[in-house]
């Protein structure tokens, strides 16, 4: 028979999972918004010849552009991988073992 602190507490488990995934796709859309404002200052300054003499853009070259990219990449194949391949009844059932496992380390005395 489960218990209503078993029930809550595998639902505040489920509910951190989810607000770590929030966060992880929130940040991922602000780094694709930034990288794309690069991209397209960086495409100005090489092929239009726009000139951006301050700070950030001034060390704006092909292998910032590249080592951002690459970064970028990684971190869009991390999401989708995360989202994709470890979906949901992957989750549950993590989540599930989890708890489990506590229960039986759980001692009562």
């Amino acid at each position: 028979m489960e218990t209503n602190c078993h029930i809550d507490r595998e639902k505040l488990e489920f509910q951190q999972i989810l607000n770590k995934k929030i966060v992880k796709l929130r940040l991922f859309c602000l780094h694709a918004l930034v990288y794309g404002m690069g991209v397209i200052v960086f495409i100005l300054k090489e092929y239009f010849g726009v000139c951006f003499d301050f700070f950030p853009v001034t060390y704006l070259n092909y292998v910032v552009i590249i080592i951002w990219t690459s970064v970028f990449l990684f971190s869009a194949i991390d999401l989708i991988v995360s989202y994709t391949i470890f979906g949901k009844k992957w989750e549950e059932r993590k989540l599930k073992s989890i708890l489990e496992k506590k229960q039986e380390k759980q001692k009562w005395v």
